[in-house]
C-alpha cells in the first residue's frame, strides 16, 4: 500500500505512524505545507480514557507522551470576584508543539517520509497513492475538494474567541467571568507545563465591537485582555501565536471518504474548544482507520468500517460540546446566580457530569450546594444548615402554597395513587371544560359528578403529604379519538362529536374536520375555563394547570402550523396568544390560588413555534399573572418528527425560568433522582415531572 497523508498536525502524523508500524513494507508519505517546528495554538488536554487508547496503540509514543504531560485534577471557576474549586476532575496537557515533536521522532524512527514546506494544490498529485488521507483541518484543501461528496454542514457559532497563552502557572482547568462597561468576558483556561497555560478568552460579538476588538491588533487584544483579567493574571502576560478573534465553526459531513480519499480530525468533524477533546478524537480517528484497514483487505469495506464506528462516537461528542457551547454562549442569564450555584450549573452543563457524579468526585463541594440551597428554601440564604438533604427533598413555596417536595408526577387516572408516590405535586390527568372538549370518551369532564369524585381523591391525596394540581383543558382538533387502549390518534367509528379549532384543519389525515371557531364560540370557551376555574375553588384543590400545550386548543391557537386566521385572533404572535390569555385573564380573576400554564415549548416542525417563541410566550403569561411555566414539547401536529432523548425538555425549562423570571416545572424523559438533582441544582428549573416510565 502506498499512503498519502495531507496534514503534519496530530492526527495526519499519528495515523502516519500506526500505519507504517501495523505494514513496515507499506509507503507512507506524510506532506505539511509549515516547517515541522511550526505550530499553532498552545496546549492540549487528553482525558484518562484517551491515554489507555493510546498505550494500546503504540506503547513507545504513549510513554514519550506520558512523560511530557502535566496533571492536574480540580476545576476553578472565578465568578462575582469569588473562587469555586472543584476536585476529583482528572485532566492531563501537553504542549502541542512538544506533542508534534514526539509524533514526527517517532515517524521518522518508524520510516514514515516527511514532507515539510511543500504546498499541495491538487489531490491529483498523488494520483499514484492508493489511499489519501486528509488531515489537513476545517479549511483544508482535502476537505473543499471533496465537498460534493462529503456534503459538510457547517454551523457558525455567534461568540468571538481568541487563543492566546500565557506565563501564568496554573494547578487546575480554569474558568473565569468577568463583566465590564462593554459586557461579558469568559476564560477558558489550563495549564500544559508548569510554566505555561492556554488563555482561550471568549465574549458575545455586540462586547467584542463594544471593546473596540474588531478592529484592535493582536499586541491592543493583548493589552485590552490582561487589563480586563488582571487579578487572575497577578502580573502575567499573555502571549501571542497568530491571535487572531474567530467564530468557532461546528463541521458535520454526511461522509468521511469518497473513492479513495478518506478525511480524519478537524477534516472530518469539529467539536467545540468547551469541552477540549479536538485532538483526542483525531488521533482517535487515526487508530480507528488503521484498525479498520489491517481487518479488511478491500479498501472500500475498510473506509466503510472506519466510518460505521466513529460517526456515532463522534456524533455524541459533538452533541456534548454544542451543550457546552450553547452554555457559554447564553451564559449571561445566569449573571444572577450565587457562585456555588453557578458553577454547580457551569459543571453539569453537557450532561455528562450529573449530581451523582459530582458527589462521587467532590462530596464536599456538593455538600456546599446542598447546605445552600436548603438555606435559600428556608428564606435564610445567609443562614448556616447542619444537615441539608439533595435539592429534590427541599420543600418549594409557589405562591401561598407550600410543596414538601419539587417532584412533580402526572396522574394517569387515580390521583390517590399517583400521591401514594410521595411526591411534592400531582397533576391530574387531563379534564375537559365541556362533552366536546374531551379528547376521548374516557377522558373526564368537569362535571358535578366529576367534581364530587375529585373532593374524595384530592383529600388523599392530601393525607399522603401530597397538593394536587387540576390540569384544564379543550382538545380541540384532538377530539373525538379512541380510547388509548385502541391506539394513539385514531378516531371515533361511532359516536363522534363535532371538533372546533381556530382553523379548519384536521389533526390527522383520517381525522375529522374542524370547524373555525367564531367569535361566539370564543367567548364561550372563556366562559367554559371561567366557570370551571370558579367550581375548582370548592373542591379544595391547590393549583390549577391550564393546559396550552401538545396541540389542544389554546395550544392550537398560538402555533401558526394551526391558526391560519386572518382577524384578530391569527397571524402575529400577539393575535395568536389572545384567546390564551384571555381564558388566563378570566381564570385568574376568579382563582387566587397558585396557577400553572402547560405550554409547548416547541413544534419540532419547520414553520412552528420555537423555543425563542416559548421565551416570549412565558413573558406575557407571567405578565398576565401566571405563577409557573410547564414547557412540553411536540404534538402540536400530527406529523411532528419527535426527538425524545433524555431530559429533552429541560432547555426550555431553563430558558424560560432564567431569562423570564419566573418558577418552572421541567418536563421530558426525567427518569432519576439523579437527573432530578442536577436540574434542581443547577438552577434549571423548580420543579421536575419524574416519568413514571
Amino acid at each position: 500500500m502506498r499512503y498519502a497523508v495531507i496534514g503534519g498536525g496530530p492526527a495526519g502524523l499519528y495515523f502516519a505512524l500506526l500505519a507504517k508500524k501495523a505494514r513496515p513494507g507499506d509507503e507512507v508519505l506524510l506532506v505539511e505545507r509549515n516547517p515541522p517546528d511550526a505550530t499553532f495554538g498552545w496546549g492540549v488536554v487528553f482525558s484518562e480514557e484517551t491515554l489507555g487508547a493510546l498505550r494500546d496503540a503504540d506503547y513507545e509514543t504513549y510513554t514519550e507522551i506520558q512523560n511530557s504531560f502535566a496533571r492536574w485534577n480540580a476545576i476553578d471557576i472565578y465568578y462575582r470576584d469569588t473562587r469555586i474549586r472543584s476536585r476529583g476532575h482528572v485532566f492531563t496537557g501537553i504542549s502541542r508543539k512538544v506533542l508534534l515533536n514526539i509524533l514526527q521522532r517517532r515517524c521518522r524512527e518508524l520510516g514514515v517520509r516527511l514532507a515539510f514546506e511543500r504546498e499541495v494544490h491538487e489531490l491529483a498529485e498523488f494520483e499514484n497513492a492508493d489511499l489519501i488521507i486528509g488531515a489537513d483541518g476545517i479549511n483544508g484543501l482535502v476537505r473543499r475538494t471533496l465537498a460534493g461528496s462529503l456534503k459538510p454542514a457547517l454551523t457558525l457559532h455567534p461568540t468571538k474567541y481568541v487563543w492566546f497563552g500565557s506565563d501564568l502557572p496554573l494547578d487546575a482547568f480554569t474558568f473565569i467571568f468577568r463583566r465590564n462597561y462593554h459586557g461579558l468576558f469568559q476564560v477558558h483556561a489550563y495549564p500544559f507545563d508548569a510554566r505555561t497555560c492556554t488563555f482561550i478568552v471568549e465574549c458575545p460579538e455586540d462586547a467584542w465591537r463594544h471593546a473596540g476588538l474588531e478592529s484592535a491588533s493582536e499586541a491592543e487584544s493583548i493589552r485590552y485582555c490582561e487589563a480586563l483579567f488582571a487579578p487572575e493574571l497577578d502580573g502575567r502576560r499573555l502571549m501571542s501565536n497568530r491571535s487572531l478573534w474567530l467564530n468557532f465553526q461546528t463541521l458535520k459531513q454526511e461522509a468521511w471518504h469518497a473513492g479513495n480519499v478518506v478525511v480524519l480530525g478537524d477534516a472530518a468533524h469539529t467539536a467545540h474548544f468547551s469541552i477540549g477533546s479536538g485532538t483526542k478524537l483525531a488521533m482517535e480517528d487515526s487508530i480507528a482507520l488503521v484498525d479498520a484497514l489491517r481487518r479488511h483487505r478491500d479498501l472500500a469495506a475498510a473506509l466503510n468500517d472506519y466510518e460505521m464506528e466513529r460517526q456515532p462516537i463522534v456524533e455524541r461528542f459533538q452533541e456534548a460540546a454544542l451543550e457546552s457551547a450553547s452554555y457559554f454562549e447564553q451564559v449571561g442569564r445566569y449573571d444572577g446566580f450565587d457562585p456555588r450555584q453557578f458553577a454547580f450549573n457551569l459543571l453539569t452543563r453537557s450532561r455528562r457530569i450529573t449530581y451523582v457524579n459530582l458527589t462521587q468526585r467532590d462530596p464536599g463541594f456538593v455538600r456546599g450546594v446542598d447546605t445552600w440551597f436548603g438555606a435559600m428554601a428556608a428564606g435564610s440564604p445567609d443562614g448556616a444548615m447542619r444537615l441539608s438533604p439533595p435539592p429534590m427533598f427541599t420543600p418549594f413555596r409557589l405562591g401561598g402554597l407550600e410543596l414538601a417536595n419539587r417532584v412533580a408526577s402526572q396522574a394517569r387516572r387515580d390521583l390517590n395513587a399517583t400521591a401514594q408516590t410521595g411526591t411534592g405535586l400531582v397533576i391530574s390527568q387531563f379534564v375537559a371544560v365541556s362533552l366536546d372538549g374531551r379528547v376521548t370518551p374516557e377522558t373526564p369532564l368537569f362535571d358535578l359528578l366529576y367534581q364530587d369524585h375529585l373532593r374524595g381523591e384530592v383529600e388523599r391525596a392530601h393525607q399522603n403529604g401530597s397538593r394536587v394540581a387540576l390540569q384544564l383543558a379543550h382538545a380541540g382538533r384532538r377530539g373525538s379519538m379512541r380510547p388509548s387502549s385502541e391506539g394513539i390518534d385514531r378516531p371515533l367509528r361511532e359516536g363522534a362529536w363535532k371538533l372546533v379549532a381556530p382553523s379548519p384543519i384536521a389533526y390527522t389525515p383520517h381525522s375529522a374536520l374542524p370547524r373555525e371557531a367564531t367569535a361566539r364560540d370564543i367567548a364561550h370557551l372563556v366562559k367554559l375555563f371561567e366557570t370551571a376555574a370558579r367550581a375548582a375553588a370548592s373542591c379544595s384543590v391547590d393549583a390549577i394547570e391550564l393546559n396550552m400545550g401538545h396541540g389542544y386548543l389554546l395550544a392550537s391557537f398560538i402555533s401558526p402550523l394551526t391558526n391560519q386566521r386572518r382577524d384578530d385572533y391569527g397571524g402575529s404572535l400577539e393575535n395568536r396568544m389572545r384567546l390564551p390569555l384571555e381564558v388566563l385573564d378570566a381564570v385568574r380573576a376568579v382563582w387566587e390560588r397558585p396557577l400553572m400554564i402547560r405550554i409547548s415549548a416547541g413544534d419540532w416542525m419547520p414553520g412552528g413555534v420555537e423555543l425563542d417563541d416559548a421565551v416570549a410566550i412565558a413573558a406575557m403569561l407571567k405578565t398576565h399573572g401566571a405563577d409557573l411555566v410547564h414547557p412540553v414539547m411536540g404534538q402540536t401536529v400530527w406529523e411532528s418528527r419527535p426527538d425524545y432523548r433524555r431530559l429533552f425538555g429541560v432547555p426550555a425549562s431553563d430558558r424560560i425560568r432564567n431569562e423570564v423570571g419566573i418558577p418552572t416545572l421541567a418536563d421530558g424523559s426525567i427518569a432519576t433522582a439523579d437527573d432530578v438533582n442536577t436540574i434542581l441544582a443547577a438552577g434549571r428549573a423548580d420543579l421536575c415531572l419524574l416519568d413514571a416510565g
